[in-house]
């Protein structure tokens, strides 16, 4: 039998894991981020989850079904807050199949603290499944729409993001969602492999009212040298 989304929604641990291989055509892939090796289950290609009508109504297109390098510095950064997390809350934008969540969890922000939320909810499904995967509890998952966020979003002591600057609508649209999430003494990273689109970022950013820092990061993935930005926004004082 092949669970509905419905389904899926209702299950957790080995059930949802067992659904998710029957449902999709999936790859388990692993990634080591500051000595750990995380296992993460996640759909062969992007093309293959590709909904044609879903693309023609409001161009929406799979990313989430890859890992993306800028993941991989993010977690890295993360990771590092340990000793400063605790207590903090943490909601990760387009969260994918949810390293960024996965980590913050397990490095002291708790899973009850960490919010990974993704405009698809298939995203969602492999967020838990992942979870219990590498021991975590679920963190708590939620299908955000960075047009139309719900009014009673909380705030967040950490936004984070990482390849999502795809498209040059996408640029206003996270700095709106982190203008509308961001705690009053916040801070937003958001990571990019300097893509075209967010040439304009920074200044967007600043115009917006946020204090920016950028670092650039190199990193080696799949036999290519990279570099990755990492910006660091805060609220102007």
């Amino acid at each position: 039998m092949t669970e509905t989304a419905t389904d899926l929604a209702a299950l957790h641990g080995e059930e949802l894991v067992a659904a998710l291989r029957r449902r999709y055509d999936v790859v388990d892939a692993s990634l080591e981020c500051k000595g750990r090796l995380w296992e993460l289950l996640r759909p062969r290609s992007a093309e293959s989850m590709l909904d044609e009508e879903a693309f023609d109504r409001d161009g929406r297109i799979p990313y989430w079904a890859e890992v993306w390098p800028s993941a991989e510095i993010l977690a890295e950064r993360i990771a590092s807050e340990r000793r400063g997390a605790a207590g903090r809350t943490l909601l990760e934008l387009g969260c994918g199949v949810g390293l960024l969540s996965l980590v913050a969890a397990d490095s002291g922000y708790r899973s009850r603290n960490v919010l990974a939320s993704d405009y698809y909810p298939e995203a969602l499904d492999f967020v838990r499944a992942n979870a219990w995967l590498n021991g975590l509890t679920e963190p708590r998952t939620e299908m955000l729409d960075w047009r139309s966020l719900p009014a009673d979003l909380s705030t967040f002591d950490r936004v984070v993001a990482a390849d999502v600057l795809y498209e040059p609508e996408h640029t206003d649209l996270v700095i709106g969602a982190i203008l509308r999430t961001l705690a009053a003494d916040g801070i937003a990273m958001v990571a990019d492999p300097g893509r075209p689109t967010a040439a304009r970022f920074a200044d967007r950013c600043e115009r917006a009212g946020l204090v920016v820092q950028r670092e650039r990061t190199p990193l080696q993935s799949a036999g290519l040298t990279m570099t990755i930005d990492v910006y660091s926004l805060t609220r102007g004082r």
